[in-house]
């Protein structure tokens, strides 16, 4: 039984290098399907203002938790999107000054900046400014994306999604990591990473496959027909699964 499973194992991998898929029929196939991707789950690992925005160029919804140092801004002021400005606790505008990049990752920021002349009688100088002279307030640029993201995670909908991406993705991840020796990937660039993950998936699916049908079919001799009979479906399944995964890795590169 498992001789004939590594046999077809082996062909399998061996006609997925001998294919390839062009560019042109791969952005044919993806224009014609692209009612297929509606949504994008991930973690917090994930949460960024470039990939909020990204994926809504894209036409997807994102479900990605912020990180917890995301703010939207500074506790006690307002923010006027109109005017593009913060209204501080005193009534007084804190105005738009400049884009920004900060850090290693030049993370796209906004400033906000209030003359040191529009705090001098303030009452409560001393505990807003500290020892600066003037107000200033740093926020992310993609903040209105934030927010968008931030309203669907806390959504019924929202809540639904968390649930899906720790039933399915976490735990599959988790196996092959934790009892399937995926620990680490040794090939070097994206492509060939992304063959291994796909042929991955495929043993993760076949070892499932026979976990499940040796509860329904008692002697080995009906298991491997159970198994033949139904393993022209599986491969078809599993080879749809490694050209969607290509349209979509062309989507992202577009």
């Amino acid at each position: 039984m498992w001789k004939l499973i590594c046999i077809i194992f082996v062909t399998l991998v061996q006609w997925i290098k001998k294919t390839s898929i062009r560019k042109a029929s791969i952005n044919k196939a993806s224009k014609e399907q692209q009612g297929l991707w509606r949504n994008c789950i991930a973690d917090t690992g994930y949460s960024s203002g470039e990939n909020y925005a990204f994926l809504e160029a894209e036409g997807l919804e994102s479900f990605i938790p912020p990180h917890g140092t995301y703010k939207g801004g500074p506790e006690g002021f307002t923010y006027n999107k109109q005017e593009d400005c913060f209204i501080c606790p005193q009534n007084k505008t804190i105005p738009f000054t400049k884009v920004f990049y900060e850090g290693e990752n030049n993370n796209k920021k906004k400033e906000y900046r209030a003359s040191k002349y529009l705090c001098i009688d303030c009452p409560i100088r001393s505990t807003c400014l500290k020892k600066s002279q003037e107000k200033r307030i740093t926020i992310t640029y993609y903040k209105e994306e934030y927010e968008r993201n931030n309203t669907r995670v806390n959504s019924k909908r929202g809540s639904y999604m968390k649930g899906k991406r720790q039933s399915t993705v976490e735990p599959v991840f988790g196996t092959l990591t934790q009892f399937m020796g995926l620990r680490k990937i040794n090939t070097i660039g994206i492509q060939q990473a992304n063959k291994v993950m796909h042929l991955s998936a495929m043993a993760y699916n076949l070892k499932k496959y026979l976990k499940f049908i040796s509860k329904t079919v008692k002697s080995d001799a009906k298991q491997v027909h159970h198994f033949i009979l139904t393993l022209e479906g599986f491969v078809g399944l599993q080879i749809n699964l490694f050209k969607r995964f290509e349209i979509e890795k062309s989507l992202l590169l577009l």
